[in-house]
């Protein structure tokens, strides 16, 4: 390990964005756990992933079918995956080579489920432990504290700046790409690869191919630095 507690909580208390707390924090959780992928996401923004990525979720995340997912909503604790089934019924669960072992922990706002951070191992790689747990537990916190501060405030000050502007920023943010959208935007601006950009959100690199389609056509551009070119203006 190469990052300790103290200062994953220190990093993420002076992270003042979402995007910050993607690109820089969760992948240095994913590091401190010796992770082969990791990911973060809020619940509220589940509605903007496209539609082939919903059906996936739609199983893969159902509380029905996935008894990881059923822990965090019960319990609002972490929890990995030998801790609630068997490994041959967690291959049939999930297939995946990269999520032979899988940990998530929750975030939680007023007492409700609002996200969940993870992290995945190969079936090589040593399973998550009690001592994880415990771990990214004390993470979970720090997150949960995070999104109850820092995001709720950045969400409010958004939706005051809606409500009393009618500036050209906001209408553009707002009626031409969705939020998943400038998340894309956003990872693209840093050089990252579709792949790349695939892993950190927790989607296909088709799925990222795609939109990358759709938000050509909204904006009228033919390329990726055409794009964040274009965006740059407006700041986002």
């Amino acid at each position: 390990m190469t990052i300790s507690l103290k200062l994953l909580f220190e990093a993420i208390n002076k992270t003042h964005s979402e995007h910050d707390l993607r690109s820089q924090i969760v992948p240095k959780i994913g590091e401190y756990f010796s992770a082969k992928r990791w990911g973060l996401f809020f619940f509220d923004q589940l509605p903007l992933v496209d539609s082939n990525f919903q059906k996936i979720l739609k199983v893969g995340l159902s509380i029905e079918h996935n008894p990881v997912v059923r822990y965090l909503v019960e319990r609002h604790t972490p929890v990995h995956e030998a801790l609630v089934t068997s490994p041959k019924a967690w291959t049939i669960i999930c297939p995946r080579p990269d999520h032979w072992h899988v940990m998530a922990g929750p975030i939680v706002n007023c007492g409700q489920l609002v996200g969940v951070v993870g992290c995945t191992r190969e079936k090589s790689m040593p399973a998550f432990d009690t001592q994880n747990l415990a771990d990214l537990s004390a993470i979970c916190l720090h997150l949960s504290i995070w999104a109850a501060t820092v995001r709720a405030r950045s969400v409010s000050v958004d939706t005051v700046i809606l409500k009393d502007t009618g500036s050209r920023q906001q209408s553009f943010k707002s009626d031409r790409l969705t939020a998943r959208e400038l998340q894309i935007v956003e990872l693209v601006a840093l050089g990252r690869t579709n792949a790349q950009i695939g892993n950190e959100l927790w989607i296909t690199e088709n799925s990222v191919k795609q939109a990358l389609k759709r938000m050509f056509r909204k904006l009228e551009v033919s390329s990726r630095a055409e794009m964040v070119a274009q965006l740059s203006q407006f700041k986002i």
